[in-house]
C-alpha cells in the first residue's frame, strides 16, 4: 500500500495535532519529493507579521519526514526513524502560503536499503526549502534523520 498525503495528513490529525491544526498539509508524496503547505493565518502568525519559527519548522519537518516514511512504507521494513538534530535559516519573512519542499527521495531509498543491508543504524541530512506564492525563499531548513532496522 502506497502512503498517500491523505493519509499523511490523516496521520498528522491524530500522531500531530499541533501541526494538524496549524495547517499544516501534505500537497504532493511520491518516491522523489515531498510538499507541505502553511498559510499564514492569525493562528500561525509571531508578534512580527510572518509566520511563527516553529510553524514552519513543523511544514519543513513534515515534508522531510513523510518522504522516509514514503520510503519506510515502501520496503515494509521494520525500520524506526527519529529526528537527531535540525537547523534552519530564515530569509525573507513568510507571510501568505508557504510551499516546504523536499527533494531528496532517492537520497532516502539509498539510505534504508543501505540500512536494510548492513542491519546498521544510518544517519541522513535532508533539507527542506520554504517558498513563498511569488516563489521567493523564505527558509531552508535541514533534518539530520537516523534511520535504524529493528530487531525482529
Amino acid at each position: 500500500m502506497t502512503l498517500t498525503p491523505s493519509k499523511v495528513n490523516l496521520f498528522t490529525f491524530f500522531k500531530l495535532p499541533a501541526a494538524f491544526w496549524s495547517g499544516v498539509r501534505v500537497k504532493v508524496l511520491n518516491e522523489n519529493e515531498c510538499h507541505v503547505k502553511v498559510k499564514h493565518t492569525w493562528f500561525t502568525q509571531n508578534p512580527f507579521k510572518s509566520m511563527y519559527f516553529a510553524i514552519q519548522a513543523m511544514g519543513a519537518e513534515l515534508s522531510t519526514g513523510a518522504l522516509v516514511m514514503y520510503h519506510v512504507k515502501k520496503n515494509e521494513g521494520n525500520i524506526s526513524m527519529l529526528v537527531a538534530q535540525n537547523k534552519a535559516v530564515f530569509t525573507k519573512k513568510a507571510t501568505g502560503k508557504i510551499i516546504f519542499t523536499c527533494q531528496q527521495g532517492q537520497l532516502v531509498a539509498e539510505t534504508i536499503e543501505k540500512a536494510l543491508v548492513t542491519k546498521e543504524g544510518q544517519t541522513i541530512w535532508l533539507t527542506s526549502i520554504g517558498q513563498n506564492e511569488l516563489g521567493e525563499q523564505v527558509s531552508e531548513m535541514q533534518f539530520e534523520w537516523t534511520i535504524k532496522v529493528r530487531a525482529h
